[in-house]
């Protein structure tokens, strides 16, 4: 999906998907949700979407979000077991008042969806694809537990964008 603002207006909603890991690949594990992205990247499964890795979620998404038809948030969770892959959905209903939060250079998902359902008046359903990691220690290298959940996410997400086209 390609987006383009003019006027600071809304991209029109196209139907396209937007996966972004994000993570600190400076952080060992941390760099999970980059990884996943790169794997994702040339994935013939998911073939028209845009997928990114960044360092970290900013209220500038809000913008390419809020022309998605789904989001997808791939990231690295310190409250789960080491290579644990989850995946939950965002409760659209928890982000409605999330967007003050967004005035930062850094925000949530929550604050994402907030911000581009009061900027734009619309906000895709959200899907966070989460991994659980050993060490974020500074190192640019995985644990071996995250490394080898990494093809277990991708295929998570991949999964996710196949229902959300069959959808």
């Amino acid at each position: 999906m390609t987006t383009a603002a003019t006027g600071g207006s809304a991209p029109a909603a196209t139907g396209g998907v937007l996966v972004v890991g994000y993570g600190n690949e400076l952080r060992s594990d941390d760099g999970v949700g980059p990884a996943v992205a790169a794997l994702l990247a040339g994935d013939p499964r998911l073939a028209g979407a845009d997928v990114r890795a960044v360092h970290q979620l900013t209220p500038e998404l809000a913008l390419d979000a809020s022309g998605a038809s789904l989001l997808v948030l791939v990231d690295a969770a310190a409250d789960a077991p080491a290579g644990e892959v989850s995946v939950k959905r965002l409760d659209p209903e928890a982000a409605v008042g999330e967007a003050g939060a967004a005035m930062s250079h850094h925000v949530d998902p929550a604050g994402i969806v907030g911000l581009a359902r009061e900027l734009w008046g619309v906000a895709p359903p959200v899907v966070v694809v989460s991994v659980g990691i050993a060490s974020l220690e500074v190192g640019d290298g995985l644990s071996p537990s995250v490394e080898a959940a990494v093809p277990r996410a991708a295929d998570a997400v991949a999964a996710i964008v196949e229902k959300h086209g069959r959808a």
